[in-house]
């Protein structure tokens, strides 16, 4: 990664219209932005819609490809694509997931996922894509397996929280499930090798120097060996694990408490998302978007871990729901917010 102390400027791409309510969550598809294959993301948003954006590769402006309308009848929380780019789940306040497949440019629901009591606020694949997660306001975490032609099985049903569940996330290279909620709290689910027999395996709490608010959002760096979360008490928390560990496969390594950034944000921190290059982004509600980067002084003089790297005052009119870094070669940040818009930024070095 070229150092970013020089300086660098959060350039505003373009601002994408066309939902009539809140944009609550949006996801790049992991399969495009390289090799020639134009970037595509999706959007979901309070008008119980799911939109698909494609960039044109010749203007380099984006455009809306398809509006997913037909399925959810109330709003739509959470999207998430496979590993492979295939399948598109999304989650709903009408107690369902739905799963999406591209046929032939043409966006197909393939199934509907039922079991949740009320709302599912989120849904994230592991990396390998055999299995899918699901969590709600009834303070479960459900587990899905992914059969052949488009099945799924709910395999485990996990209670543990003891509030809505806002956020789960699926390690980046094991099948660990994570999930943070409104009862402050993250904890860590395993499943302990005997069939589907899932674990919560640890507890992120007040008491190990976790959050005193809803968590609202967690993000891994790509090695998997740190984490940070995001809360409504306006601070974002750093936890690391041995990767050495971790990786040996024979026993868990728990989660530490590592720092705590606070005073960048005034109001709740709704969003967090880590790059590859290890660029950190939050997303509020105070409107501003924040970057984040090691700092690399911090061995010298014992400073703070992480530095900020640069503040967006009102990137949005309305609070910042969703933060998402592009795959592929570029730079790209997506937001998403409640004043109904997605803007699309480029991280350029100055």
């Amino acid at each position: 990664m070229e150092n970013f102390n020089e300086g660098c400027e959060l350039k505003e791409f373009q601002t994408l219209e066309g939902h009539s309510d809140r944009v609550w969550s949006l996801a790049w598809n992991p399969a495009t932005g390289h090799s020639g294959i134009p970037y595509v993301f999706a959007s979901c948003s309070g008008d119980k819609t799911v939109r698909i954006w494609e960039q044109n590769l010749s203007t380099g402006l984006w455009g809306c490809k398809a509006v997913l309308d037909e399925t959810h009848t109330r709003t739509v929380r959470s999207c998430a694509w496979s590993p492979s780019g295939k399948l598109l789940a999304t989650a709903s306040f009408d107690a369902t997931t739905a799963i999406w497949e591209n046929v032939g440019g043409d966006f197909e629901c393939v199934s509907t996922l039922e079991g949740h009591e009320n709302e599912v606020k989120s849904v994230s694949w592991n990396a390998s894509g055999s299995l899918l997660a699901t969590c709600g306001r009834d303070k479960s975490v459900w587990i899905w397996e992914v059969q052949p032609g488009n099945e799924f099985e709910c395999v485990s049903v996990l209670q543990g929280h003891t509030q809505d569940v806002k956020m789960v996330q699926w390690h980046p290279t094991m099948d660990i499930l994570f999930s943070c909620s409104y009862d402050n709290s993250i904890k860590v689910w395993a499943d302990e090798g005997d069939s589907d027999d899932w674990q919560c395996i640890q507890t992120l709490g007040e008491s190990n120097n976790g959050h005193t608010s809803t968590v609202w959002a967690l993000s891994f760096n790509t090695s998997g060996d740190k984490m940070f979360t995001c809360s409504d008490d306006l601070t974002l928390k750093l936890w690391e694990t041995d990767s050495r560990r971790m990786q040996s496969g024979n026993e868990f390594a728990p989660w530490r408490h590592l720092c705590t950034l606070t005073g960048y944000h005034d109001r709740t921190i709704f969003s967090v998302h880590w790059s590859r290059e290890g660029i950190i982004a939050s997303g509020a509600a105070d409107d501003c978007i924040r970057l984040f980067v090691e700092n690399n002084e911090s061995l010298v003089d014992g400073g703070p871990l992480y530095k900020l790297l640069l503040k967006k005052e009102k990137a949005h009119n309305m609070d910042i729901n969703s933060v998402q870094w592009s795959p592929g070669e570029k730079r790209l940040l997506a937001s998403a917010s409640d004043d109904g818009t997605i803007k699309v930024w480029e991280l350029l070095s100055l």
